[in-house]
């Protein structure tokens, strides 16, 4: 396991901590290859996160940032990651970042796939860094338990950078990254607060396979750097 886990008191301290640490990653990325990319995930944990990135004062005209997944709605739908980050991130200083997205005009997921694809190619790889979050089912990014296309997603020869996914009960079908996709990356954040998701977390630890928890494919892989930021 190649993870590092760092608790904060508050929540605020853990935005400030990690604010810092994405804003040296991109700022030395772009310093030495001349541009960065991040790729991050929706959901109400990464709101504040949001806010203070969207503020830092770095070379945003040339950083790159996409999803981890996406649900198959409008982008003017509350229920949509860009919706969420376009609210959240793409403003202040960040407004000047290049935003591309999962959601095309396809009326399925599975049936966009191929141009959802052909946007990402355009994104730097590997990523500089992938900031992931953690279900309560121990999901992440739409690597679901239960989901039919959990082993086609996790593939690592799938040579695949996303995919459709029918998740068993949250509502919507999702576009993800792929795991060799998001395993692509030369940093992985995982991003959690409460005490909930620290039990949650504690499981994904344990014993048990990772079709039951994927997180677990995450935690358990030797490829990439993994930070948790866990505040309750």
């Amino acid at each position: 396991m190649t993870f590092t886990r760092k608790h904060f008191a508050d929540r605020q301290q853990l935005v400030r901590e990690m604010v810092d640490h994405v804003g040296k990653l991109l700022s030395r990325a772009i310093a030495e290859k001349g541009g960065a990319s991040l790729a991050v995930s929706g959901g109400s944990t990464p709101k504040p996160l949001f806010e203070r990135l969207s503020e830092l004062d770095i070379a945003w005209e040339h950083v790159v940032i996409t999803l981890v997944d996406e649900r198959w709605v409008d982008a003017a739908d509350k229920d949509s990651n860009e919706h969420l980050v376009r609210a959240h991130l793409l403003k202040n200083r960040a407004a000047k970042a290049t935003f591309i997205g999962m959601k095309n005009e396809a009326l399925t997921a599975a049936a966009g796939v191929q141009q959802c694809e052909r946007r990402l190619r355009q994104v730097p790889r590997p990523f500089d860094l992938v900031i992931l979050g953690m279900g309560n089912d121990g999901h992440t990014a739409s690597l679901f338990p239960g989901a039919r296309q959990l082993a086609a997603v996790t593939a690592m020869d799938s040579g695949k950078i996303c995919m459709a996914v029918t998740p068993p009960a949250a509502s919507h079908d999702r576009m993800t990254l792929t795991l060799p996709a998001i395993l692509a990356a030369n940093r992985i954040f995982l991003h959690i607060v409460g005490t909930e998701k620290l039990k949650i977390l504690k499981q994904a630890l344990a014993t048990g396979s990772p079709e039951a928890m994927p997180i677990r494919f995450i935690l358990r892989q030797e490829q990439v750097p993994v930070t948790i930021y866990h505040a309750p």
